[in-house]
């Protein structure tokens, strides 16, 4: 659900409606989809530890039935290493592979979901008859055979019958799982949440790092717009239909000037919350006479990109908490956090808050 969410606010369906409180509703969301696919990996590989046996099983096809159940395993295990390997890379922002990751991503959950669904309706007869065996009459029955001096072992379930030696117990597994799960939420979870930060000694990304203490993903040297963004005659244009302004950042920095506490959380999962300060985007609006609930397309001064152009929702240009920001934390924006101007909105992933805006469209 967090990642049909991400999915669904940078690609919106028609029907879409975009919640803009809390204002951290995004951080929670992406902080739980990146670190339970964290926690999902120990979980993962104890998994296929326990029953690899029969992974290898021979011969691998007994029957059609079977075959279409060995085919959905395969399926299901291929899919989520995939999809929980090339996760955690994307965290790091790393990308050693020539497919897009957000679409491979987004169309691999759907190919667990259904390979899992698969797996579970060919196995239905099975867990059926799993628990006919082993409803309470049968355990009356195994009962009676050991006060009656027989061998129940045959008749227990499977989970009653003691482990051999060498083997661990389902304690010990389910103990030494659930530590390792923990640790690895424990020591990344603090790049989404602060009460964790202390402990975060894994995730890529620090709170309280970067410039003006707060991290970026990409500099304005890998955007290539350092010499646009330092120009002196830069100036925001802000069109609506025939009517057109532009503001100089003196300009901007002469309007009404509004300070808002708002986090900038990124896909990969790390987040922080900050002070902004500059101008309403609905005072802009106003002064070309656009109405305040208007959908907008923002550009970057970036020459290329996939995130060059972002369009905005009339739920958040109308919300008096977007901004087009101009200081952070109490300065004038670092280049790398978009100076001379970006945008910031209550609720939404990062790579949407514009950076080194170059103009602002009603559309």
């Amino acid at each position: 659900m967090t990642g049909l969410f991400s999915h669904g606010l940078q690609n919106p369906p028609s029907w879409m409606v975009f919640p803009t409180r809390p204002v951290w509703i995004y951080q929670l969301t992406q902080g739980l989809h990146v670190t339970a696919g964290i926690a999902a990996i120990p979980l993962l590989l104890a998994k296929l530890w326990s029953v690899y046996p029969e992974l290898l099983a021979w011969p691998p096809v007994k029957s059609l039935v079977h075959g279409v159940e060995r085919a959905s395993i395969a399926l299901f295990v291929g899919s989520s290493l995939l999809q929980l390997t090339t996760g955690l890379i994307n965290t790091y922002k790393w990308y050693p592979w020539p497919f897009p990751f957000r679409e491979t991503h987004y169309w691999l959950a759907w190919v667990i979901w259904g390979s899992l669904l698969l797996h579970i309706a060919v196995k239905l007869p099975t867990i059926a008859g799993h628990w006919r065996r082993n409803s309470p009459r049968s355990f009356d029955a195994a009962e009676q055979s050991v006060a009656g001096g027989g061998t129940a072992d045959a008749e227990r379930p499977a989970d009653a019958v003691a482990t051999g030696p060498g083997r661990w117990s389902r304690r010990a597994l389910l103990t030494a799982v659930a530590a390792a799960t923990g640790a690895v939420v424990v020591t990344t979870a603090g790049q989404s949440f602060s009460w964790l930060a202390p402990a975060n000694l894994f995730a890529p990304r620090k709170m309280g790092t970067g410039p003006q203490g707060v991290p970026v993903n990409r500099t304005a040297a890998d955007a290539k717009v350092i010499e646009l963004a330092e120009s002196p005659g830069w100036a925001l244009k802000v069109r609506s239909g025939e009517s057109s302004r532009s503001f100089t950042l003196g300009e901007l920095r002469a309007l009404p000037q509004h300070t808002q506490e708002l986090p900038i959380a990124c896909v990969e999962g790390w987040s922080q919350m900050a002070s902004w300060r500059g101008v309403r985007v609905v005072d802009l609006l106003a002064a070309v006479g656009a109405p305040a609930d208007s959908p907008l397309r923002f550009i970057s001064l970036e020459p290329e990109g996939a995130y060059r152009t972002m369009n905005m929702p009339a739920e958040y240009s109308r919300d008096e908490q977007t901004l087009v920001a101009l200081e952070l934390n109490g300065s004038v924006l670092d280049l790398d956090h978009g100076y001379p101007a970006r945008i910031i909105a209550p609720g939404r992933p990062g790579v949407l808050q514009t950076k080194w805006l170059h103009s602002v469209e009603v559309l």
